[in-house]
């Protein structure tokens, strides 16, 4: 039988009617594919079980919380000089370098002193000169003293003489005066070690002529340094003379101690920090210089605290993972004080009962409601756990 136009027409849609059906049907079994996958995803889910060590949690219980300020400076010697020069001249026998010990009174260097030696020669001279003429003096008024008695001179000219012997003896105190002062600048051209300590640096060289406060050598005392420390203003006010900081200098692990000594009763123009002076206890082998930091101690304070590491901030508000009926919880907590409970921080928290096992934050993020199992007997953990992180691992039950 022959095919009209009508009968394409008829084929062509049962064609595509049976092309859409198919589609259809397609769809429809890859959605349902898809929800009993979801299903059983879902059913695995809920299934997990979150197995936790002993020392992945911690009891939250009240707590003595050392508080502490981050502080940190350079070491400064207590004492130290800056040797200036006191008379002008060529700087002779410099012979300290830095790192040479000198003692307090050690002669370190001379200015050349032949100008100042005549100084003092002249001076003298006058002084002596001086002494002559009170002498001349004293035998001219002790004789018009005589004269005066028998009636020969008259008592002006006693006067006159008198005075004459008076003015002698001022100009022979002056003169007197003058050879101290020259004699005090000879002395001046000696430099002596005005304390016991080391050169830190030597500012000028043998045969360089200096003038009166040239800078010659600088020496510290290195037998005892603090640690100048600047506080905020806020930070200051719980700070007290005789509290101890724990630091340590850069570099090196070896622990100093260090006592709050003064306080400085004035802020600073510019950045208002007030500046706190610590003396180290143990000064050996430190040099001046070096920068320290660590932890002033404040006080101490009772609180029910968690380590620090345990308040987690992924959610808008703080919150710690708690083990509650065998499954993990989130309590929102008020995060409060910051201190140190034995070697770890901690910190106080509101909203959290005392006693609730709180996972560690080395453990990380977990479901809330997912079953937690303890691969060690720790139904109730100990209060203060050691630090060390234990791997936690998820497994789905059979």
């Amino acid at each position: 039988m022959r095919l009209t136009k009508r009968h394409y027409k008829w084929l062509i849609a049962g064609i595509v009617l049976l092309l859409i059906a198919f589609s259809v049907v397609r769809a429809l079994s890859a959605r349902k594919a898809q929800q009993e996958a979801v299903a059983q995803a879902s059913v695995a889910k809920a299934q997990t079980v979150v197995e936790l060590a002993a020392t992945d949690v911690v009891k939250a219980e009240v707590r003595e919380l050392s508080q502490g300020l981050p502080i940190s400076g350079s070491l400064k010697a207590v004492n130290s000089a800056l040797v200036k020069a006191r008379a002008a001249g060529e700087l002779q026998g410099l012979t300290v370098r830095e790192g040479d010990l000198v003692k307090a009174g050690q002669v370190i260097a001379r200015v050349e002193a032949t100008e100042h030696t005549a100084r003092v020669k002249q001076a003298q001279e006058q002084a002596d000169s001086a002494k002559a003429q009170i002498d001349i003096a004293q035998r001219q008024w002790d004789n018009n003293k005589a004269l005066v008695d028998q009636g020969f001179i008259s008592k002006t000219a006693l006067d006159t003489s008198w005075n004459n012997f008076s003015a002698a003896q001022a100009n022979h105190k002056a003169a007197l005066a003058a050879v101290d002062m020259a004699r005090k600048t000879l002395d001046d051209t000696v430099l002596r070690a005005p304390i016991t300590g080391v050169v830190a640096q030597r500012l000028a060289q043998p045969g360089e002529r200096v003038s009166i406060d040239a800078k010659v050598i600088e020496i510290v005392d290195l037998s005892r340094l603090e640690l100048e420390a600047t506080l905020g203003a806020g930070d200051s006010v719980d700070v007290r003379v005789g509290q101890q900081a724990a630091l340590q200098i850069e570099g090196s692990n070896r622990p100093i101690v260090a006592k709050v000594a003064r306080i400085n009763p004035s802020a600073q123009a510019g950045s208002r920090g007030v500046l706190a002076y610590l003396t180290i206890a143990d000064s050996a082998g430190l040099r001046q210089g070096l920068f320290a930091q660590g932890t002033l101690a404040t006080g101490q304070t009772s609180s029910l605290a968690v380590p620090l590491a345990a308040v987690r901030t992924d959610k808008p508000a703080p919150y710690v993972q708690v083990v509650e009926n065998n499954q993990v919880a989130h309590k929102t907590v008020e995060p409060g004080v910051r201190g140190e409970a034995g070697n770890e921080v901690m910190v106080a928290v509101k909203g959290l009962a005392p006693g609730a096992v709180v996972i560690k934050g080395s453990v990380g993020p977990l479901r809330e409601g997912a079953a937690v199992r303890f691969t060690q007997t720790a139904a109730t953990p100990a209060a203060a756990p050691a630090p060390a992180r234990a791997a936690s691992t998820a497994k789905t039950a059979p």
